[in-house]
């Protein structure tokens, strides 16, 4: 698969164009595949191509200015583990990238669930990421000089139960936006959380982001399309916990104390 991907879009300014972009993800073909090395599970870049000005039938090369990338996660690929249900990864990816757009924050790419060459999985828009070189990187580049940007990561993670916070899970776009990735091991009560954000132990939560977590928590025991929207990708019980662990944030008004030895994921990047 060649070329570069396409980004004709603000997603950090324009709904519109996050909702062109999540028709894109879940409608257009896919038209080139290329596994994604490094990953405990499959994963695979992909090319999705404008149906208008694709020919399946054409051997006429595939117009990269009408094409946008994403990073499928296929049910098939997940390998299975003790602390998680088979199966749920994919559908956790999407229901993290909702909650988020509920709280409006973290900058999470849109996720969709669809069919694919290996059957039903995540596509999620892929992120052209600025390497690391002084302006992108990951959280252990960063956090000396963008530590505070990392607080809304930091809380969501303890929103949602994260499990698998490594330091590349936290990229940087062209435009110095950070956007956080990998979300399948999140919303399982009985996983250990799992991440490399120590700096955040004990201290308060920003009363701001408290402010979006209440009203996510109402909204949710309110019942509601929301809600329902949930109840596709997760388990009730998922929910409950949430819920939960939402209004325990409010109360306590701190990020949780961790253990570095026993809360860090494996590898730590």
């Amino acid at each position: 698969m060649t070329g570069e991907p396409v980004r004709d879009v603000d997603l950090n300014t324009d709904v519109a164009d996050e909702r062109a972009v999540l028709q894109r993800l879940a409608d257009w073909p896919i038209t080139g595949i290329g596994l994604h090395p490094g990953g405990s599970n499959y994963v695979f870049v992909v090319r999705l191509t404008d149906p208008a000005k694709y020919d399946p039938e054409s051997d006429d090369e595939v117009d990269e200015v009408a094409s946008i990338y994403g990073i499928y996660k296929p049910l098939r690929g997940e390998r299975p583990l003790r602390d998680f249900p088979g199966g749920t990864l994919h559908l956790r990816e999407r229901a993290a990238y909702l909650v988020s757009k509920a709280l409006g924050w973290p900058r999470i790419p849109p996720t969709v669930i669809r069919a694919g060459s290996h059957g039903e999985g995540s596509v999620q828009l892929f992120i052209d990421e600025v390497e690391s070189d002084g302006v992108g990187g990951n959280f252990f580049s960063l956090r000396e000089k963008r530590l505070d940007d990392f607080r809304d990561i930091a809380m969501f993670d303890a929103l949602v139960h994260n499990a698998d916070r490594k330091g590349g899970s936290c990229i940087v776009s062209e435009d110095g936006q950070i956007w956080a990735i990998d979300h399948g091991l999140t919303f399982n009560q009985f996983a250990r959380r799992r991440t490399v954000m120590f700096e955040f132990n004990g201290t308060r939560y920003p009363d701001e982001l408290l402010g979006d977590v209440e009203a996510l928590a109402d909204s949710l025991e309110s019942g509601g399309e929301f809600e329902v929207d949930l109840l596709k990708l997760l388990e009730q019980a998922d929910i409950d916990e949430l819920v939960t662990r939402a209004r325990e944030m409010i109360e306590f008004g701190h990020y949780p104390v961790l253990d570095p030895d026993a809360n860090v994921p494996w590898p730590m990047v």
